[in-house]
């Protein structure tokens, strides 16, 4: 017997839990500046490039199993880096070479956290000779 599978779609939504809702609102929306869709009591919504991100009020501790990182996609990277940094974004370190593919492209990163200590991170691919 041949099972057909259902082909996947990209992802729609990608949830993290925070402890203050109010606080993160404005944090995600007025210091990382990503659209915010709305809140409905401790939930809230943003815009990521056409994915949503959900945000939940909770108790969950930091290192607790069930967050994942978020990387964020930025043409420049040092650039956002500067701006989020002049916004007291809390980097843990500058924006470094991960890997560099045998076309020459560069894969940066630089990653910060959030209000309650979560990482996330900017993530830029650079051609050669930019």
């Amino acid at each position: 017997m041949i099972v057909e599978s259902a082909p996947l779609g990209p992802i729609g939504q990608i949830s993290r839990q925070v402890r203050d809702i109010g606080a993160a609102v404005t944090w995600y929306r007025d210091v990382l500046g990503l659209p915010h869709l709305f809140t409905f009591g401790t939930l809230a919504f943003f815009d990521c490039g056409g994915v949503r991100l959900y945000l939940q009020e909770g108790q969950k501790e930091v290192g607790e199993p069930g967050d994942s990182t978020l990387y964020f996609r930025v043409d420049d990277i040092q650039g956002v880096h500067r701006r989020l940094s002049e916004r007291g974004v809390t980097f843990l370190g500058a924006p470094h070479l991960i890997h560099r593919h045998a076309s020459g492209v560069e894969e940066w990163m630089a990653f910060f956290e959030d209000l309650d200590g979560k990482v996330l991170a900017l993530m830029s691919q650079v051609k050669p000779g930019l």
